[in-house]
């Protein structure tokens, strides 16, 4: 479980989380970053993403919506389409819980299904950390789509 409070209504969060925004903020330089992100935005429907990494490599990434509560509950499917270090190509399931605080969005993330894989929850952990970092930013900075 990783949270944020992000200054943005819970509609801007939410679509920041699921339209092509993702690609305005998700990653940085030295990391990675999402490209070609494309998504059928209701329950079975599926989402794709490549993540492009610093050192030039393409990585896609995918999964399924499986409830979708916009703009309160997102939760959905993924896995990736090649072999994850610590995780291989096992799927997870992944909610968003927005909830609307003064001055913003409480975002929550819960993202299950490492049972047996410690080291790819840890890692995971610590990447969400990161995302939220990234997704504060871009809203503090005024960046976000209009």
């Amino acid at each position: 479980m990783a949270s944020a409070e992000l200054p943005a209504s819970p509609d801007q969060v939410g679509a920041a989380l699921t339209t092509s925004e993702v690609e305005r903020w998700w990653g940085s330089p030295e990391t990675y970053r999402m490209t070609g992100w494309n998504a059928d935005l209701r329950v079975g429907g599926s989402w794709r993403v490549t993540v492009r990494t610093a050192d030039g490599r393409h990585l896609p990434a995918g999964g399924e919506f499986l409830e979708i509560e916009m703009p309160r509950r997102i939760v959905q499917t993924r896995r990736y389409d090649w072999d994850h270090p610590t995780l291989g190509r096992r799927e997870t399931t992944l909610a968003y819980l927005l909830e609307p605080i003064a001055g913003g969005t409480r975002l929550i993330i819960c993202h299950g299904g490492f049972a047996g894989f410690p080291d790819a929850a840890a890692e995971h952990a610590e990447g969400w950390a990161r995302v939220l970092g990234w997704l504060q930013t871009y809203f503090s900075d005024g960046r976000q789509a209009a």
